[in-house]
């Protein structure tokens, strides 16, 4: 991806819609549905996803930084920025990483991310709490994120799709013009 005033549009524009789908998603607590603490969708990890596959790794990983840092920052609660970069940073290295997997889909992919930024976020929580006691708890959320990843990574698929759709039409219109 070039770095023109377009491709900078476009990431902040994703930016914007990760930070919109994280704090819709605050609105409506998943632990109502599985009753484990701190387990989310991941909506904003659709973008991600989305960044990976359509922008590349770097313009991804940036969307990301900003996605948390802004985040963190509008929430005012440093130790929920400490989860959101060790989940995210590590989600986003192994995702990256499965990308050149062959024969892994982007479900695959998504769902490594899922199993990761859980690896990511136990780290912070050791870190913070400075005990393994909290480690119990991991393979609750491992198993959690098959089902997330696999959203995640259907939903990108479908948005990867419609837009393949979108660049298809606009350039026959272009090319009809």
């Amino acid at each position: 991806m070039k770095l023109n005033a377009r491709s900078i549009a476009l990431c902040a524009v994703l930016t914007a819609l990760a930070l919109g789908l994280s704090t819709l998603e605050n609105l409506f607590p998943v632990t109502l549905i599985v009753p484990l603490p701190g387990v989310k969708l991941g909506l904003a990890n659709i973008v991600t996803v989305f960044a990976l596959y359509e922008l590349g790794a770097v313009p991804a990983l940036t969307i990301l930084a900003a996605r948390c840092l802004l985040g963190g920052l509008f929430a005012g609660n440093l130790s929920a920025l400490l989860f959101s970069l060790l989940g995210g940073f590590t989600a986003m290295l192994v995702m990256i990483a499965l990308k050149h997997c062959k024969g892994l889909s982007i479900y695959g992919v998504s769902i490594g991310g899922a199993a990761a930024h859980n690896i990511g976020q136990m780290a912070a929580a050791l870190i913070t709490l400075g005990n393994t006691a909290v480690l119990g708890y991991l393979p609750f959320l491992l198993a959690v994120s098959l089902f997330t990843g696999a959203l995640t990574g259907f939903v990108s698929a479908l948005l990867l799709r419609a837009m393949s759709h979108v660049k298809l039409s606009h350039g026959r219109s272009a090319d009809n013009g």
